[in-house]
């Protein structure tokens, strides 16, 4: 009944700049992202391949007629769009704008003025998405609002995310996801690294890979203070292993390619790399947004062996196209009888047909979805266990080494391994269009 967003933009933004999307999209965008976990059987030692595939990869809108604002705020444009009621004002002072907001009954939180006057200094305009109490959706009484997409021309590619800090209790992730022509991007104004990736884990960790990935997270956060991590970058209308299906042509317009300029139409529908960014920060944690610049392509997290039969491991950068994602693996090793002289070890691939189905396939929500809400796990079983309790292997980007744990779970160091894997976990859009000169 009482909420607002509030974005700094560089020009005023008109009706046919705003437009709703469908939800179901930005679930798409984050199954196809999200960190995922694999499980690999190992096949029978004497049973040969015939090939080699190991390297296969509340009230009407506000008015400036009634508004009781102050004179140095004006009401540059005012529409609906979905349930939100849209205004976009200038200011040429902070207290104005403030005085405007709170007289409009916007619960603004202290310290916004400075931020405002930060802002207003830059010569932004501010998007104001207030919703309607009376048009929101809502499901298993909460609040269900509709993604907002909104493009405009600017000269930098940046993303205005201090605002949001103001209301900030704690700690809170943002992710980004960057859809691009021109290949892989990250932050120009802060450190970048990447998740470590493609590491063993021990079978404890199907239980709960949510909080696996916490600790992963928390960990990579603890080595790299500050940084942005780059958990995905792969070409959007593909994926191996593939979590649900990839970006297709419609999936592109609806985002925005529909208002990129482009000699060649078609190719608004190929050609597309998906960036998944992943920033975690505290009410002081930024003094600057978020600026992207483009990026060498990277890849990872792959089942890729070098010709000396070792697994890629961690990012690495290419001169070809953006393969990186965050990928972590449980491997069953062969049990069974070996009955040849020569066996060979170390071939992988889906599980067993006599297999119970029940433990074939299991999905869940992107560990770090900010979807995942009432369906997170309240009480994790995993929640005491140590993230080197949960591998089995070193990860040297974080200095650590597995242990074992005293729950008594099992697992045994990696082989070399090539063939397919069950993928078990699988997981405001704004859009800017650069000037050039």
């Amino acid at each position: 009944e009482d909420f607002a967003m509030v974005v700094p933009v560089p020009v005023v933004l008109q009706k046919e700049n705003v437009k709703t999307l469908p939800a179901p999209l930005f679930k798409k965008i984050d199954t196809l992202s999200a960190p995922r976990l694999v499980e690999y059987w190992e096949e029978d030692p004497c049973q040969r391949r015939q090939y080699d595939d190991r390297n296969s990869v509340g009230g009407g809108p506000p008015s400036a007629e009634n508004s009781p604002a102050a004179p140095t705020v004006k009401v540059e444009a005012q529409f609906e769009v979905g349930e939100y009621q849209i205004v976009v004002l200038s200011a040429t002072e902070a207290t104005g704008l403030e005085t405007w907001l709170k007289g409009n009954k916007y619960n603004i939180p202290k310290g916004a003025a400075s931020l405002f006057d930060q802002y207003i200094q830059q010569g932004q305009y501010f998007f104001v998405a207030k919703v309607d109490p009376k048009k929101v959706t809502f499901k298993d009484g909460r609040a269900v609002l509709s993604p907002l997409r909104f493009d405009y021309d600017a000269m930098t590619f940046a993303l205005p995310v201090r605002m949001g800090m103001v209301n900030s209790k704690g700690e809170q992730d943002l992710i980004v996801y960057i859809l691009s022509r021109e290949g892989r991007f990250e932050v120009a104004n802060y450190p970048n690294t990447t998740i470590p990736t493609n590491i063993e884990v021990s079978q404890d960790v199907k239980q709960d890979f949510p909080e696996f990935f916490t600790k992963l997270f928390s960990a990579t956060l603890k080595k790299n203070p500050n940084a942005v991590v780059t958990e995905y970058s792969w070409d959007a209308s593909s994926c191996d292993p593939c979590p649900g299906p990839t970006m297709e042509g419609d999936d592109y317009a609806t985002l925005g390619a529909d208002v990129l300029s482009s000699p060649d139409k078609s190719s608004q529908f190929f050609g597309w790399t998906l960036t998944r960014l992943h920033a975690r920060y505290g009410k002081g944690g930024l003094t600057d947004d978020l600026v992207f610049r483009k990026a060498e392509p990277i890849v990872g997290g792959r089942e890729f062996y070098s010709d000396d039969n070792i697994l890629e491991t961690g990012a690495k950068v290419t001169q070809g196209i953006n393969n990186f994602q965050g990928r972590y693996i449980m491997r069953n090793r062969w049990t069974g009888p070996v009955n040849c002289s020569k066996p060979l070890f170390g071939q992988w691939g889906g599980p067993p047909e006599n297999l119970p189905a029940v433990t074939k396939t299991r999905t869940s929500l992107s560990p770090n979805s900010s979807a995942n809400g009432a369906e997170a796990v309240g009480s994790s079983v995993l929640a005491k266990r140590t993230l080197a309790s949960l591998v089995a292997e070193d990860i040297p980007e974080l200095n650590v080494k597995p242990q074992k744990a005293s729950s008594g779970c099992s697992f045994t160091q990696g082989a070399s391994a090539s063939g397919s894997a069950l993928l078990l976990w699988g997981a405001f859009v704004l859009l800017l269009r650069r000037r050039r000169n």
